[in-house]
């Protein structure tokens, strides 16, 4: 499994917009500015997250991006397949039930689905907030 630059920008953008969370909109420019990501690119993340409603947005000159709900309420294994669809190793297992025709006898099968549960339980495990406090430590360890 190999994570793009959508789902990676994605936990940034959130994770910025905890962190800089005043009660009030963030721009996008300020995110921008801060992670260094183009504010085209950032446009496309946070359109998808909107409509998910991951986000609330605001127009106007004091218009900009904030949660939709607390970090605690987010699991980066939620931010992950929206922006990168399925998180399974293989695409066999991403039909429901399996339509591969050597499933049943297939001798990887059963370290598929290993991969795939410990991933999946792993991204959903952290959340919003744990990446929040990893990044405030981090912020820390630099003082």
């Amino acid at each position: 499994m190999r994570v793009s630059t959508k789902g990676r920008y994605a936990l940034r953008l959130m994770i910025d917009l905890a962190v800089h969370d005043s009660g009030e909109y963030t721009a996008l420019k300020d995110v921008s500015a801060r992670q260094g990501v183009s504010i085209k690119y950032l446009e496309q993340i946070v359109s998808l997250l909107g409509k998910a409603g991951l986000l609330k947005s605001i127009r106007g000159p004091q218009g900009g991006y904030r949660l939709a709900r607390a970090p605690e309420e987010y699991t980066a294994g939620e931010i992950l397949r929206l922006t990168e669809g399925s998180l399974t190793p293989v695409p066999c297992l991403d039909d429901r039930p399996n339509q591969c025709p050597r499933y049943a006898g297939c001798s990887t099968a059963a370290f598929w689905k290993g991969l795939e549960k410990a991933v999946s339980d792993y991204v959903d495990s952290v959340t919003l907030a744990d990446l929040v406090w990893q990044e405030t430590e981090r912020g820390r360890d630099k003082i």
